[in-house]
């Protein structure tokens, strides 16, 4: 059986004495760690050059470049962050949260909490995409359901026809142009709009 693959770790710790604890507490074994001292406007690079599977960051106070990079990362191309601070600041953690970081983590920092918390926030991350997957299915759905009725009150007032009939007629639609019913609905929607315009 092959060994599991190691996690990369992206870490950015200006503090060299706490980025040495950190990186003795990520076994190499288990984790491949990037370094990086700065979160600069080179983050976004950094994540894109290192694709990690993981971000650390060690930062007090967290400048509008760094929380408008996490929501791009967020946006783009979603990881767990993990956040380790000394400082507990609700407003902070409120914006990081929503920027996409997945655990804070306030006070010293060992080698045993550090895997407990990457555990935790990649556990947390994963149930966040999956959340975030369902309910994007979910309003498409719910759009392609909204389409069919009106496209089906649009038949039914304009051919004088009932809920049924309008229903079946879509349908006949669909199958007679080898389509979806959600498609022949957008086709009846469009003709809809054209002729009113």
């Amino acid at each position: 059986m092959p060994p599991a693959p190691k996690l990369k770790v992206l870490f950015v710790e200006q503090d060299k004495a706490k980025a040495d604890i950190v990186l003795a507490a990520l076994d190499a074994a288990q984790y491949q760690v990037s370094h990086l001292p700065s979160a600069g406007v080179s983050l976004l690079k950094e994540v894109d050059k290192a694709q990690p599977d993981l971000i650390i960051m060690d930062l007090e106070s967290p400048s509008r470049d760094v929380i408008e990079n996490l929501n791009l990362i967020s946006s783009l191309n979603p990881k767990p962050v993990v956040m380790l601070s000394e400082q507990y600041d609700r407003d902070t953690i409120s914006t990081l949260v929503k920027s996409g970081v997945s655990a804070y983590v306030v006070g010293d920092v060992n080698a045993e909490r550090v895997k407990s918390v990457i555990d935790v926030a990649m556990a947390r991350f994963e149930e966040y995409q999956q959340l975030k997957t369902e309910l994007q299915q979910a309003k498409q759905a719910l759009g392609k359901h909204k389409a069919l009725d009106q496209a089906k009150a649009w038949l039914m007032e304009s051919r004088q026809l009932s809920e049924r009939e309008a229903y079946q007629c879509m349908r006949k639609m669909a199958m007679n142009q080898g389509k979806k019913i959600e498609e022949v609905a957008s086709d009846i929607l469009s003709l809809a709009a054209a002729l009113d315009s």
